[in-house]
């Protein structure tokens, strides 16, 4: 049955227009750029009336009553932007509002190696300040560094981190790269984590970007697959996801294959979001917002014509998304990134 639901997911992808990339949004969808001249942006979150979105670069950047605002951020260790690093996944505080505390990810360097790591900072009146390290010492190249951190609703922090372009490690349980990490919010080791006295909680992963949980608490993963092959996952604690073994179609006992995969084509899926039985992606090379149900296999384009996409935020029917286009991947002739809000209808 898994295999007749994987050929038909690529069905539609081969039917579709390699030009559908390059339309505007789809007749039907209310679309509106509510934000210009981001910087390199990589994550959305909101509190109140706010939105803060981490810039690669190190600042935060703030939309508030049609207006963006940059805030630095004072990092006790080096921010290192270089590749696909510098501050990237961005997740507040349950108590934001009072606390003024958030977490963040970051990539530096030392002893001349790359690393990645999550640290607790503190918004003030100046910007935003380093009050606490998580956790550390995640291995770190200029590419697949994963990024993305997230409160879950177990209450638990979980972090992607990507192979370092070392696909070893992935494999490699005693080894923090390409892992879906899972953490107390103080940074210690949760007593029921599936492997013991470690952080990972998911292995075998080559670049994952972006994770969501579903109405039942069902954890669901994005990744990027090696030049094809990207994978949306449904992640089970102490699961191996293959990698660099298998991918696509390929399984092996003891490996968990995809619940979808972009076969030949590209689509560099980012941040998610679930809503009801459906799950969005913000993708890069595809240049699009994309569904994924999580009921049957369907799967489709929602948004186009805006470049490269990064992270997604829904909220009271609308979701927004911001634009990768400077990150020097993009088209050159793309002078910013955007924040843009649209609803479907």
């Amino acid at each position: 049955m898994r295999m007749v639901m994987l050929l038909t997911l690529l069905f539609i992808t081969a039917c579709a227009s390699p030009n559908d990339r390059d339309k505007p949004a789809s007749e039907g969808q209310e679309t509106n750029v509510i934000g210009e001249n981001l910087k390199i942006p990589w994550e959305i979150v909101k509190s109140g009336e706010t939105f803060y979105m981490t810039e690669r670069e190190g600042t935060i950047a703030t939309y508030e009553d049609g207006a963006i605002e940059r805030e630095k951020v004072v990092l006790e260790k080096p921010l290192l932007t270089k590749g696909e690093g510098g501050l990237l996944g961005l997740e507040l505080y349950p108590d934001f509002s009072d606390s003024r505390k958030a977490f963040m990810y970051h990539t530096y360097e030392e002893n001349g190696e790359t690393f990645n790591r999550v640290i607790e900072a503190t918004r003030t009146e100046n910007g935003w300040k380093e009050t606490d390290e998580i956790i550390s010492s995640i291995p770190g190249s200029l590419y697949h560094n994963g990024g993305r951190v997230k409160i879950g609703p177990d209450k638990k922090l979980y972090i992607t981190t990507g192979d370092a372009t070392d696909p070893d490690l992935a494999q490699d349980k005693s080894s923090l790269a390409g892992k879906i990490l899972r953490l107390n919010q103080d940074g210690s080791i949760p007593d029921d984590n599936p492997i013991d006295n470690s952080y990972v909680y998911s292995y075998g992963h080559r670049n994952p970007q972006g994770i969501a949980w579903d109405k039942e608490g069902q954890l669901y993963s994005s990744e990027h697959g090696d030049s094809a092959h990207d994978e949306i996952n449904k992640i089970i604690g102490g699961e191996n996801y293959g990698w660099p073994i298998i991918e696509g179609d390929q399984e092996k006992k003891g490996m968990v294959p995809p619940i979808y995969h972009s076969s030949n084509d590209t689509w560099a899926p980012s941040g998610i979001v679930i809503k009801g039985q459906t799950l969005y992606a913000a993708t890069l090379r595809g240049n699009e917002v994309r569904s994924f149900s999580l009921d049957e296999m369907n799967s489709e384009s929602l948004l186009s014509g805006f470049g490269r996409l990064r992270a997604l935020y829904f909220q009271d029917e609308a979701f927004y998304v911001i634009t990768n286009n400077t990150d020097g991947r993009g088209d050159a002739s793309e002078e910013d990134d955007r924040f843009i809000e649209f609803q479907l209808n």
